[in-house]
């Protein structure tokens, strides 16, 4: 034996033939030395991003609230329609009303019709359109913290979209870099449809348990992954995106035989199991099998038309016609411009070569949103889990000098109280 190996052998043995009370012991001050230190790593690091989110996003929203002052239409309108006796009151309506209604008195799913109704809309409104995540978590915090439910409901979404914030930049440094990170976090608070962010609305939920799910795909946190978008499935039917990018990325990783077998495909068991309890749910209170669907379309006009009406609306709006269905000339320019704003990106994010979670993500919510006959000028926040088309524009923006990247996003903000909050609230239906 040289004397290398005796020395490597003498200072082995000790440790590995050592009993446990011979381990060094964590005192109590060294632990919260090290939770402290922790701490101070996660806000050094994390404090920046939501710095940066909540500031654009107050000063879109100021704008927002001022513009609502200004005009004052909102005095003259419904509470359910874009009205309230305050400005503030206008975050509860439309959508939020309806999950107000749920939060205080859950569900009746009927499919009841309207007599004489010859239109698309043969069916009367109910709440059984609205998945139950978000009015549950609204429910939930409301008996918690004491808050009503509107204080309650704005608390779950102004939460939701810090966490939205610091997914997006998370996802984005992985494959960007933290200067890249910092600027997707900047376009999350910018975004055309941002204004349902901080408003009585399941966006902002959706998109950070989206975000989050990806993240865990990336991280090979598989379980994870399959339990968030499980719940994700639980508060929008836009799911459906997020489930089939959770399969297709399990689908590479057991063929690859990377992760073993187990991990993949409890992820993919699991994640559907949210949209498909609540559908079966809504199905047998109901009474049809697709009742959900038969409610979509009979009451509110929402419906799989493969890209008819999207088409009309693209080939009108450029013309300035707007005699489509569900027509709103201001919301449907904007959403005409998002919808070409995802289509330039996307090849640009294809060329970044992405991995396949975030590019089936983006192509199935692309199809689910444009291959659907809707109200229009809902495609800026439906199309708001496109998180991945911040990539490409993020790595743009990193190329500029903070104070450029300040100004630019700054003015952005500025603009999104009109295009991203006044636009969707009271100038067309959110």
């Amino acid at each position: 034996m040289n004397r290398t190996t005796t020395r490597t052998a003498a200072t082995a043995t000790p440790y590995r033939h050592a009993r446990p009370s011979q381990q060094p012991a964590t005192t109590g001050p060294d632990r919260r030395r090290g939770l402290r230190r922790t701490v101070e790593h996660q806000v050094e690091h994390h404090g920046p991003v939501l710095a940066v989110y909540g500031t654009l996003k107050l000063v879109g929203f100021a704008a927002f609230m001022w513009l609502l002052h200004s005009g004052g239409d909102y005095r003259t309108k419904h509470p359910r329609f874009g009205g309230g006796a305050h400005p503030w009151d206008v975050l509860a309506s439309w959508d939020g009303w309806w999950y107000q209604q749920i939060a205080a008195h859950g569900y009746d799913p009927r499919l009841i019709p309207i007599p004489g109704a010859t239109g698309p809309i043969t069916l009367e409104g109910n709440s059984a359109a609205f998945f139950p995540l978000y009015p549950a978590l609204m429910r939930l915090v409301s008996e918690l913290t004491g808050l009503g439910l509107y204080g309650a409901g704005l608390l779950v979404s102004v939460v939701a979209s810090f966490a939205a914030a610091l997914g997006v930049y998370t996802l984005t440094e992985r494959l960007g870099g933290r200067r890249a990170g910092l600027a997707a976090a900047g376009l999350w608070a910018v975004w055309p449809g941002s204004g349902v962010e901080w408003a009585l609305y399941s966006d902002s939920l959706y998109v950070a348990l989206a975000v989050w799910a990806c993240h865990a795909v990336l991280s090979r946190r598989w379980l994870t992954a399959g339990l968030l978008t499980c719940v994700a499935g639980l508060n929008r039917p836009t799911a459906a995106a997020l489930i089939a990018a959770v399969a297709a990325a399990a689908l590479l990783a057991l063929h690859r035989r990377r992760d073993g077998i187990l991990r993949p495909v409890a992820a993919m068991a699991v994640a559907p199991l949210g949209l498909l309890a609540y559908l079966g749910w809504v199905g047998h209170r109901t009474g049809q099998r697709d009742g959900y669907f038969r409610l979509q379309s009979g009451a509110w006009a929402h419906e799989w038309d493969f890209g008819r009406h999207t088409l009309d609306v693209l080939s009108s709006v450029p013309v300035g016609h707007f005699d489509y269905p569900f027509a709103w000339p201001f919301e449907d320019l904007v959403g005409v411009g998002v919808v070409l704003l995802a289509l330039v990106l996307f090849p640009l994010l294809l060329r970044l070569r992405p991995p396949v979670v975030l590019v089936v993500h983006t192509v199935l919510t692309l199809v689910l949103v444009l291959g659907s006959r809707q109200i229009f000028g809902n495609v800026s926040r439906y199309l708001l889990p496109l998180f991945p088309l911040f990539l490409p524009l993020a790595l743009a923006l990193r190329r500029l000098s903070p104070t450029h990247q300040t100004l630019l996003l700054g003015i952005a903000a500025l603009a999104s109280g009109s295009y991203a909050g006044y636009g969707l609230f009271e100038l067309g239906v959110p």
